[in-house]
């Protein structure tokens, strides 16, 4: 779902919006706080209702009746379902007591239920225990008004004077209007949706539409979803529609229909935007591999709502900017394939599709540059100096859904991972959790996608995790340099805003320019606030700039010229030169003040990994560098003082 910073428009309540002038995001803060607001009755505590345990969703068939005039629904749902243990007998569903059910069958049999109020739940008996593995059905016939919740878990409104109906029920609105296990371990395999509704409207929902048949005045429309799904991306939207397709080209196989259910008063806008949803697609097949519903459809439905939710295979829209297009498919992959199997984890749906969206500015889809993209959800997060991208407080959907930290945070988050694993192990990461049968087309936790990060590249990243997950605030930069020849030194401090997290260990990049023009970034391993790094570089440097590409969350960076760190060898450490740098296949430590005791060393990537060791066992010693792929190598020294480390570019 995408909530945005610039324009919100409240939940209910659709204001003519021109969409070419405002962007907006799926869940609005200023909603979610006045949704929190309603009644103590609406804490919105949910977590997971432990009366629904002991059996798996297989399957549901929605049977609905409902008129977008009117805020209500009337209907039945089949549940079959699996006992996952023996003796199985009580048959548990969150849903609110605001609807009434009129009655309960199993094969035609009526069976005994109630509705438990405060622990929102319809409680079924079943005839005889069940034996564990079994497979069973019930159907439950039921109408009301649902209760308001949320961001609008089932709201009707009119939009330019038309007649609106939808659904929205991310993170627990599913119950409010219909019997469902609302939780986040239990996916459901496949389901049939069919609603009746006056033949002027149609309906939107998941899946590939079967059908839409006349009867009695009525029209009556059935989708099929044959992929799991999470119950809080079942939906459906019922307005008077206009409907169109664009199609996604897809390399040696079918196109991808991109099916548009828009308000008429805005087809010809909604037209001249939607097109943005084939090239965001093609990047994203390419990145993360194929859409993961290309043989049932991609979709918008518009809602009166300012934001978007990435409903499974049809995303409900408030709007059609390029952002929001991005971010909702985004969570196809990230959300709906895999979904976060605790809200704590939210980031792994709504970081990682803010990320994905910011990749369109960087694969030159958006007019907006990737540079600004970056400093914009840089300067959200170090706005505050606190929060952490982990949620800490599950009841309350604002903390949930926060932009600063869920969003942006999560979002920089990716960011970093991916500078930490470099290009290649950070997709192919990516693509192997999102295919890892274990959790692909079902839920995933923050330490799965960890598992995948570390198996690709061979890093530890537990420290990252408590760190930049865990830990709240964000690092600022202190640098200091001095040059003395073609040697270069440089001493990094930093200082963090929240008392959390003492010290973000990361790979620093710095850029080195000449007055003439030559440059080059360079990048440091830093360990420990104060840490002292030696450079050789053949030309005079006549600026320094931390992080030239922006891929540390930080502020309040400073660069200093301090010729006095050129002179820290004056402290009795020992002075090294390597050259060439850059190098070949070869380098070479020169180092005139051996003093005839070896001196022990490690040679590290960029992202800090050990790569073998070696000692120095005289003045003039050469490392092969043969095998190693070109990029930036430190070489770490360990004297009798302060670990040094030396950067090497190898060609």
């Amino acid at each position: 779902m995408y909530f945005k910073k610039l324009v919100f428009l409240p939940v209910l309540f659709y204001a003519g919006m021109t969409f070419a002038q405002s962007e907006h995001i799926c869940k609005s803060t200023d909603d979610m706080a006045h949704a929190e607001a309603q009644a103590h009755a609406r804490l919105l505590d949910f977590r997971s209702n432990p009366l629904t345990q002991g059996y798996d969703v297989t399957y549901h068939r929605f049977e609905w009746s409902v008129n977008p005039m009117v805020r209500q629904i009337g209907g039945t749902v089949t549940t079959y379902f699996t006992a996952e243990e023996s003796g199985f007998q009580t048959l548990n569903f969150d849903f609110d007591p605001a609807l009434t059910v009129s009655e309960i069958r199993q094969r035609g049999v009526l069976l005994s239920f109630e509705i438990l109020i405060p622990e929102k739940t319809l409680s079924i008996a079943l005839p005889a225990p069940m034996a564990a593995g079994s497979l069973d059905s019930v159907s439950v016939v039921y109408a009301g008004q649902p209760p308001l919740t949320g961001f609008g878990s089932f709201v009707q409104a009119n939009p330019a004077g038309n007649p609106a109906l939808w659904t929205l029920s991310e993170p627990y609105g599913a119950r409010d209007w219909w019997p469902c296990k609302q939780d986040l371990n239990d996916k459901i395999d496949s389901i049939d949706v069919w609603v009746r509704t006056p033949a002027a409207y149609r309906v939107a929902s998941n899946g590939v539409l079967v059908s839409e048949l006349e009867d009695d005045g009525d029209k009556v429309y059935h989708w099929r979803h044959r992929y799991p799904i999470a119950a809080y991306l079942v939906a459906i939207s019922v307005t008077n529609y206009a409907v169109y397709s664009d199609f996604v080209p897809v390399p040696g196989g079918d196109p991808i229909e991109v099916l548009n259910y828009v308000f008429p008063q805005d087809s010809a806008f909604a037209q001249s935007q939607t097109w943005r949803t084939v090239p965001i697609m093609q990047l994203f097949n390419d990145l993360f591999g194929l859409y993961p519903f290309a043989d049932e459809k991609y979709g918008h439905a518009q809602f009166g709502w300012g934001g978007g939710m990435e409903h499974q295979t049809m995303s409900f829209m408030g709007g059609f900017s390029h952002t929001l297009q991005a971010h909702e498919l985004a969570h196809q992959w990230f959300g709906n394939k895999v979904t976060c199997g605790a809200w704590e984890d939210i980031w792994l749906n709504e970081g990682f599709a803010t990320y994905l969206e910011g990749l369109t500015h960087e694969y030159g889809l958006s007019a907006t540059p990737w540079s600004d993209w970056l400093t914009g959800k840089r300067n959200q997060v170090t706005g505050q100096a606190g929060g952490s991208v982990w949620v800490d407080d599950t009841t309350s959907v604002n903390r949930i859904f926060s932009s600063r930290l869920s969003y942006s945070k999560g979002a920089l988050l990716v960011h970093m991972l991916r500078w930490v694993l470099g290009e290649a192990d950070f997709y192919m990461a990516l693509r192997n959790y999102l295919n890892d049968p274990e959790i692909a087309f079902g839920y995933a936790r923050t330490a799965q996608l960890q598992t995948h990060l570390e198996a690709q590249s061979g890093l530890d990243l537990d420290e990252f995790f408590t760190d930049w997950f865990y830990g709240q605030g964000f690092p600022s930069y202190q640098v200091q340099w001095g040059q003395a020849g073609e040697r270069i030194a440089l001493q990094i401090n930093q200082t963090t805003s929240h008392p959390s997290v003492s010290f973000f260990e990361m790979p620093v990049p710095v850029r080195f320019r000449s007055a003439g023009g030559e440059d080059t970034i360079m990048v440091f391993p830093h360990q420990f606030s104060g840490q002292y790094f030696e450079v050789f570089l053949p030309f005079e440097v006549a600026s320094v700039e931390f992080d030239p590409d922006l891929w540390i969350l930080s502020a309040g960076n400073t660069v200093q010229n301090n010729p006095a760190v050129s002179t820290r060898d004056n402290t009795g450490q020992p002075s090294l030169r390597l050259y060439p740098n850059p190098a070949g296949e070869t380098v070479q430590l020169e180092w005139p003040g051996y003093n005839g005791k070896p001196l022990r060393g490690e040679w590290a990537d960029a992202s800090g990994r050990v790569l073998f060791a070696f000692v120095l066992n005289g003045p003039l010693s050469e490392i092969s560098l043969r095998g190693l792929p070109p990029g930036a190598y430190t070489a770490r020294l360990f004297t009798a003082g302060s670990p040094r480390s030396y950067t090497v570019i190898k060609q």
